[in-house]
């Protein structure tokens, strides 16, 4: 009975050591997505006033634990019934990914010219306007749940390539998940409330001394941080297009030269598709207006 006890401890460990160990080689290997998501859920988290930064914020934030609790069970199913299904899954991911970069892109070329005026009358509308709320909620939560599906699946990756049980596959990419979701909301809810911890390190230190020097420093920063997290966010969107198209298409592959960096190869090439994507998605929409006409 005594042995039988002990050995199940001993499964236990051994269970325990290789999911640590898969979910370390995993984290690994989604760093660099984990970054793209990072700069992208921050730019999209921020535009709003100071009161309802942490409320949409959490909004997203639920919707990245709903979005992984959607995604994990599907991508093992369909992992066991047609492993396929999860390239086409990411490929498509990749389309919108691509187009809403590419989009954000076009809109900034095509208004810049705007009044300054005109500029800060629609970021006020828009702030104020609880259905753009939503909207953008909901954009951040779409976009999440596709940064999320490729994150689940290179860790799933990542455990099958050591040949692990189910368990442990299971294991490894649940605590991935969960780690994605914590760290990177979590940094993002950091940057948001940077000028109000400036703010209150300068009222502790009465305006004076090296508190109050690093205070301000958090408040002048912000817009730098934000208004580069903006344009980060939309390269990283490019980016990770682009790396699913590159790694999932084999023509693709084939056909980039290797004398170019990948990442040069793969940002040309989220941009060609964002491109495609706006051009179909603006056809689409003209046609459903002739059609409603």
């Amino acid at each position: 009975m005594a042995s039988g006890f002990f050995a199940i401890l001993d499964d236990i460990a051994a269970l325990m050591d290789d999911v640590a160990m898969t979910s370390k080689l995993a984290a690994k290997k989604t760093a660099g997505i984990l970054g793209d998501d990072l700069a992208v859920n921050a730019e999209k988290a921020t535009g709003f006033v100071s009161q309802r930064e942490i409320p949409v914020l959490w909004a997203v934030t639920k919707g990245s634990f709903i979005n992984k609790l959607i995604i994990l069970p599907i991508v093992f199913v369909l992992n066991w019934l047609y492993p396929p299904a999860i390239t086409m899954a990411l490929i498509l991911g990749g389309v919108y990914l691509a187009y809403e970069g590419m989009e954000k892109i076009i809109e900034y070329i095509f208004h810049r010219s705007k009044k300054a005026e005109e500029v800060i009358a629609e970021i006020n509308l828009e702030v104020s306007d609880e259905h753009s709320e939503k909207a953008k909620v909901n954009s951040a939560i779409k976009t999440d749940f596709i940064l999320s599906l490729e994150i689940v699946i290179i860790a799933l990756g990542t455990a099958l390539e050591k040949q692990h049980s189910l368990t442990t596959q299971i294991l490894s990419v649940t605590i991935v998940a969960i780690i994605a979701t914590v760290g990177v909301y979590g940094i993002v809810a950091l940057i948001v409330r940077m000028d109000d911890a400036g703010y209150y390190l300068m009222r502790k230190s009465n305006n004076k001394g090296f508190l109050s020097g690093v205070g301000e420093t958090l408040i002048k920063a912000l817009p730098i941080v934000i208004k580069s997290l903006a344009v980060i966010g939309t390269i990283a969107l490019l980016l990770v297009s682009g790396g699913i198209f590159m790694h999932n298409i084999s023509y693709i592959h084939d056909l980039v030269p290797h004398s170019i960096p990948s990442i040069v190869a793969e940002f040309l090439i989220g941009i060609i598709f964002g491109i495609i994507a706006v051009l179909l998605m603006t056809v689409f929409m003209k046609l459903k207006k002739l059609v409603k006409k």
